[in-house]
């Protein structure tokens, strides 16, 4: 696979020219030169395979030779919402869940909730979707929405879509996985959903879900029903 650059506008056959940061990445970084092949993307679904033409101090000048499709994308939505971790590990959890192909991550807010994330962390995590998304060849990033409290999040109409909520007292790992249906996944944060917000959950429809005898970090819950809904179809 050729490397991957992500541009933030609109693609399409012809010219192009790449400044900024990408421009370094692409010139100083991966050191390519006229003639080298690159591929660009911008989150629309599409990649563009483009060949370099010329390297200047702070630019770099290509010509996209055309428009690729590749299916890379589940074929359902896969949404999962998770108080952010502390430290790096928001960026390890971000990053993995781009690799398997979640669709959404939603940050919740929830009575034991330590980390509130404002703007520029938010920020922060949709810069780490778009570094995972060069490496692991997804086309359409996964979206980082607005953080929400989880009463209100539980409570949003379902629409048929498959609901699991991560509980020690929950079945254990292996749900049916409908066909067609989108999946939800929510996960507590350190010391887990309180009574109140389980009770809560299952009021709106969310099925408890037990990941093993031990009690796992925020991002190992997400990260393991994640990819077990991802490799389940």
């Amino acid at each position: 696979m050729a490397a991957r650059f992500y541009l933030n506008w609109q693609l399409q056959p012809g010219p192009v020219t790449v400044e900024g940061a990408e421009a370094h990445h692409l010139a100083s970084v991966c050191r390519l030169r006229p003639g080298d092949v690159a591929c660009l993307f911008n989150g629309d679904g599409c990649e563009y395979p483009a060949r370099i033409v010329e390297v200047r101090r702070k630019a770099v000048l290509l010509e996209i030779q055309g428009v690729e499709s590749p299916q890379r994308e589940l074929p359902f939505v896969l949404e999962v919402a998770a108080p952010l971790p502390k430290g790096d590990r928001a960026q390890f959890l971000v990053e993995k869940l781009t690799e398997l192909g979640a669709t959404a991550f939603v940050p919740l807010d929830c009575e034991r909730s330590v980390i509130h994330p404002r703007e520029a962390k938010l920020e922060k995590l949709e810069r780490y979707v778009i570094e995972a998304s060069k490496q692991c060849g997804r086309n359409a990033l996964m979206r980082v929405a607005a953080p929400a409290p989880w009463l209100d999040y539980a409570a949003q109409p379902g629409s048929g879509d498959q609901r699991w909520l991560a509980h020690p007292s929950g079945a254990g790992l292996g749900p049916q996985v409908r066909p067609q249906a989108g999946i939800h996944v929510a996960v507590g944060p350190e010391g887990g959903f309180t009574d109140a917000e389980v009770n809560h959950g299952r009021d709106h429809g969310w099925e408890l879900i037990g990941l093993g005898p031990r009690i796992l970090r925020i991002e190992t819950a997400a990260l393991a029903l994640a990819a077990w809904a991802a490799l389940s179809r």
